[in-house]
């Protein structure tokens, strides 16, 4: 029995070192790869994250081969390494209008159109005759507008034409503003004008470039001024313009109420038509991006 055991033992032993130097010599071998794996990789693929990473934090830190942007709070969009500052100017002129537009006509009505037409053409000569020796220029005076309507009865539930009616006027289109109130007393009175349909006051074109000029140098200068003071404050100096905008606003003077006026009601005027031309606000606003340094 003793014996027996024994020889179970011995076996069993014999059976265990084999197991453990098998196990030993698999270690050996994996080893031996690993060794060889790690010899042959290239450094830069061993540990990716970490030297991507170090390779960024190089370049974040290098004037020239960047891969993260260096921001200059005191550089603008152009790279030119300057502030910018931001000033508005205005400058407003009240100018008195030079140029008149006058709108004169003359009504007529008959039973006939003919005879509507015979009697406006006649008064409406008449107007012209007296204008024209009044100082108005011929090439100042146009058709402004001409029509030829019927007169309708609707009483007891006919249309029945009863008449007609012609309006003609005329356009004087003038320099002459002072001349505005004798040319309609002049019109009326002779006898033709019944009607003054509009007057519009305003600038001629020569006349209103002139002042926009000046306010555009004074709105520049206004501007220039500001932006003095604000970069003195800031211990800067301008250096340049970035940008301008320009605005221009005319405000017409408000136009005299149309006039509907008659012969008769003229001849009852001991005075003369008061005429007031008024002013015409003129503004310029003018936006500069200046730069400083």
């Amino acid at each position: 029995m003793t014996g027996s055991v024994l020889s179970s033992v011995k076996i069993l032993n014999l059976g265990s070192v084999t197991h453990i130097i098998a196990v030993v010599n698999i270690i050996s071998l994996l080893s031996l790869f690993l060794l060889l794996f790690v010899h042959f990789l290239p450094n830069n693929h061993i540990f990716p994250f970490h030297y991507a990473y170090a390779q960024q934090y190089s370049g974040a830190t290098s004037s020239s081969n960047s891969n993260f942007p260096i921001l200059n709070a005191s550089s603008n969009s152009s790279g030119s390494g300057s502030n910018i500052l931001s000033t508005s100017g205005m400058a407003t002129a009240d100018v008195k209008p030079d140029k008149v537009t006058i709108i004169v006509g003359v009504e007529t009505t008959n039973k006939t159109a003919k005879a509507a037409l015979s009697s406006n053409a006649a008064a409406l000569n008449k107007v012209l005759e007296v204008l024209l020796a009044a100082g108005v220029k011929k090439n100042e005076t146009s058709t402004s507008s001409f029509s030829v309507s019927p007169n309708y009865n609707y009483s007891q539930g006919q249309n029945k034409i009863t008449g007609f009616t012609v309006a003609n006027s005329i356009q004087i289109q003038s320099s002459n503003v002072n001349g505005t109130a004798k040319w309609i007393d002049t019109a009326v009175s002779s006898g033709g004008a019944n009607t003054i349909d509009s007057i519009n006051f305003a600038l001629s074109d020569n006349r209103s470039g002139e002042v926009k000029n000046n306010l555009i140098k004074q709105a520049v200068i206004d501007a220039r001024s500001k932006a003095d003071i604000a970069a003195s404050a800031l211990g800067l100096k301008i250096i340049g313009v970035k940008s301008v905008n320009l605005n221009e606003l005319e405000q017409e003077p408000p136009a005299p109420q149309p006039l509907a006026m008659t012969a008769a009601i003229q001849a009852r005027t001991a005075n003369a038509t008061p005429i007031i031309a008024g002013q015409q606000k003129i503004s310029v606003n003018i936006s500069i991006s200046w730069l400083i340094g």
